[in-house]
């Protein structure tokens, strides 16, 4: 009745065991599911935060550049003016004096060849203020060609920097996740041959408990009956009764070497089972 009690509260602690190891596995399942939301929620943050500032630091840039154009165009367009204002107010002063010159030196002859050479002087003036204009004007534009591409090249090379590191954070979170699946597998393949090496002890030692005690109860019995019969006979047989209890001692030893070789056999097929399981466990991992 001890035995069968022990064996019961063996059997409901394995039970309550396996139930609470099955409850802690969920819970740890739970946690590692919210970590993973978690991190792939921060991760979606943190891509959508680099994106919104890279496209507001782009249309500052663009706005930067073009307040810069129109400035340049209007600096431009005010010293052509200047220029020409310039322009306008040195020929009229020159016509004045022509004009004056010719009123008081009426030689027509000499005022057609000054101003002859005066519109050439004004020709050649405008057309080489034309000429720089024009000449400053393709630089500025062929620069602002440059930068154009400069700027669209960096950004280009900016946005192939953030997928390749976008693309590298999701490879190590599936590597990671791998990983961790295989670690929960093996952890749970270890768990089931841990649980049959028990059960396959704990079977093993009921047959040598059950063994030893039928033995050790049919060698009383025998015992017993032996002296039953020897107090029946007498004192005539006390040689046969010091006889019989040599060769059952004799017996007793036979057997008692038979179960320590059994035990021993037992103990290495043990040893070599869960030598086995332990190689598989280690070739696994």
């Amino acid at each position: 009745r001890c035995f069968y009690d022990q064996k019961i509260l063996r059997k409901t602690f394995g039970e309550w065991k396996e139930w609470w190891t099955v409850c802690r596995e969920r819970k740890l399942s739970l946690r590692a599911e919210s970590h993973d939301r978690l991190l792939l929620s921060s991760l979606v943050f943190k891509a959508w935060r680099a994106y919104v500032c890279q496209q507001q630091e782009k249309r500052n840039k663009y706005s930067v550049a073009e307040s810069h154009a129109k400035r340049q165009k209007l600096l431009r367009t005010w010293q052509c003016w200047l220029v020409y204002v310039d322009v306008q107010r040195t020929k009229h002063g020159m016509q004045s004096v022509a004009l004056a010159f010719r009123e008081r030196s009426c030689l027509c002859s000499s005022w057609a060849v000054w101003r002859k050479q005066h519109y050439q002087r004004c020709t050649r003036h405008k057309m080489n203020i034309l000429a720089l204009q024009h000449w400053a004007q393709s630089l500025q534009f062929r620069a602002w060609l440059q930068w154009r591409e400069l700027y669209l090249y960096s950004q280009n090379e900016k946005q192939k920097e953030a997928r390749a590191v976008t693309h590298h954070q999701h490879w190590q979170l599936r590597r990671c996740m791998g990983a961790w699946l295989g670690y929960l597998n093996l952890h749970r393949a270890k768990k089931r041959q841990n649980e049959l090496a028990q059960e396959l002890h704990r079977c093993w030692m009921l047959r040598r408990c059950f063994s030893d005690w039928r033995l050790l109860w049919e060698s009383r019995r025998r015992i017993c009956a032996h002296q039953r019969d020897l107090e029946k006979q007498g004192p005539r047989i006390a040689l046969q009764r010091v006889f019989a209890h040599w060769q059952h001692y004799v017996v007793l030893c036979v057997e008692e070497t038979q179960q320590c070789g059994l035990a021993e056999r037992r103990y290495r097929h043990q040893l070599l089972v869960l030598q086995k399981f332990w190689n598989c466990w280690k070739s696994r991992l």
